[in-house]
């Protein structure tokens, strides 16, 4: 009888997979949106199959350690050591590409300076003589903006408690103050997006009540007006409607389960003016530090800036100028302008530096560099060039335990990084993530303290331009400082040099 039943139960099975596999032929035949599955009805699913497998084929198997973009696997695997307290050494070479153009050798001094000789890297104060309450920058590596929305509950409460453990600040990006980012007690930028969200009124504009409320907390050291990020210059933040939960909807100000768009640029600023308008309205409010946060397409923006502290001085002038390279990343992001609009921050980040310096303005107003910054040679590289700071968000997305899904958009961040599905979210232990993003952080400034000993250093601040060297098309190198020579000197300003000098000063 038993024997009967499992022939019976086959049969059905049988008759059911061939009935499932005439229905599909029927479909894919009649159906007119795929001309494979037209033409080669059940055979042709197997070509969508192996297409979607195919980006971790070449991820896992085909591409090599210097190979895959945007960050290679050497890259990614040097995160997660230095996030695991498992050390940068490596054995037998570097796989580092040393003829490339573009590649970075750093000028080792023939007499490195001695242990005892070593000094810690000096903070720096953000604002300060032109606010009510300065801020003090203690770590040469902070977090970049990401907001509470495009990265989940479990990974802003680790960011926070790993900010607090190591000393450098966690920017909110655009998506508002949330408890999370309260709840480790590490510095707090506060960035105001162009939809306001956080600091909203009813009707949407910048609301001075909300800006005293967020002031007043005391991890809330500074304001930063966003005018663009790299990966999507002239577009507004977008978050899905799948990941704008209840809670995001209430910090944000905006509507459960749809589409968060903020407008492509501030309505209330068209102009430089403006700009310096709100910076100055902002930290009359607040009395706290204002940055703006940008990212560049030429030489007009900081002209047209630098012209108009000069016409109104300095008290006009923001506090620090967040400057984000076009290789900057994103959640969510059109791909013609993630792949073509604004310049790399190899360019952009010496352009700025520049203007400052000739017209006056470097010390007054405090830089920090953003884009794929995320390697203790990259970070050197900008402090070199004239960076004060730097913001990674990619970096410690790697420490959070990122492995590059490339599905930052979908909700289905396999690692609970950027997705708002509780099933998901589970693999991230806030406890654990939080001690990865503070040695993360650590491991950096001690590596890039460690590349300025090398260059005869006594620390990272004292690190310019005739300290690096950048690999030309030629297979030869040239020094940072032909590559980009210092503006001229002039009665109005200090030489470069000594200007830079300043800048290492305790």
């Amino acid at each position: 009888m038993l024997d009967l039943l499992l022939v019976g139960l086959g049969v059905m099975l049988a008759l059911a997979l061939v009935g499932g596999l005439v229905y599909l032929y029927v479909q894919d035949v009649r159906q007119e949106k795929h001309a494979v599955l037209r033409n080669f009805p059940l055979v042709g699913h197997l070509r969508y199959f192996f297409e979607t497998l195919g980006e971790y084929f070449r991820q896992y198997f085909f591409l090599g350690d210097r190979d895959e973009m945007p960050f290679d696997r050497a890259t990614r695997s040097w995160v997660y050591r230095m996030a695991k307290n498992e050390g940068g050494i490596i054995g037998f070479g570097s796989t580092y590409r040393i003829h490339t153009p573009g590649a970075l050798i750093f000028v080792n001094a023939p007499f490195p300076v001695l242990d005892e000789e070593k000094q810690a890297t000096p903070a720096l104060a953000i604002g300060e003589d032109y606010c009510r309450t300065p801020f003090i920058g203690r770590s040469l590596v902070n977090i970049s903006a990401m907001s509470f929305g495009a990265i989940s509950q479990p990974a802003v409460r680790a960011l926070s408690h790993g900010a607090a453990a190591a000393g450098c600040w966690l920017d909110t990006g655009e998506g508002g103050l949330s408890p999370y980012h309260l709840e480790g007690g590490c510095d707090i930028i506060f960035q105001i997006g162009t939809a306001k969200y956080g600091v909203r009124d009813g009707n949407g504009e910048l609301s001075d009540e909300r800006l005293r409320e967020l002031a007043a907390q005391a991890s809330v050291r500074a304001f930063e007006i966003k005018l663009s990020q790299g990966a999507k210059p002239g577009k507004g933040g977008v978050l899905p409607g799948n990941k704008v939960t209840p809670e995001i909807a209430r910090i944000r100000g905006i509507s459960e389960g749809r589409d968060s768009l903020s407008p492509n640029r501030h309505r209330d600023i068209a102009n430089i003016d403006e700009l310096l308008d709100q910076v100055e309205h902002v930290r009359a409010i607040t009395g706290k530090p204002v940055g703006v946060k940008t990212a560049i397409g030429g030489e007009r923006f900081i002209k047209e800036l630098t012209a108009a502290v000069a016409h109104r001085g300095l008290q006009a002038a923001p506090d620090f100028l967040t400057i984000d390279g076009g290789e900057g990343g994103s959640g969510a992001a059109p791909q013609a302008l993630a792949d073509h609009m604004a310049l790399s921050i190899d360019e952009a980040l010496p352009l700025v530096v520049d203007a400052l310096l000739a017209n006056g303005l470097r010390e007054r107003i405090r830089i920090i560099a953003a884009g794929q910054l995320v390697t203790p040679a990259r970070v050197a590289w900008a402090l070199a060039t004239g960076a004060d700071f730097i913001n990674t968000a990619r970096g410690f997305m790697f420490s959070l335990g990122c492995i590059q899904a490339l599905r930052c958009h979908t909700n289905t961040c396999p690692t609970g990084v950027t997705t708002h599905d509780p099933r998901l979210q589970r693999g991230l232990v806030v406890e654990d993530k939080a001690t990865r993003v503070a040695s993360y952080c650590r491991n950096m400034n001690k590596e890039i303290e460690m590349i300025a000993h090398s260059c005869g250093l006594r620390h990272a601040r004292e690190l310019h331009r005739e300290h690096v060297r950048i690999v030309q098309p030629s297979g030869q190198s040239i020094a940072l400082d032909r590559l980009h020579p210092y503006p001229g000197t002039s009665p109005r300003n200090q030489s470069a040099a000594a200007t830079m000098a300043s800048r290492s000063s305790p």
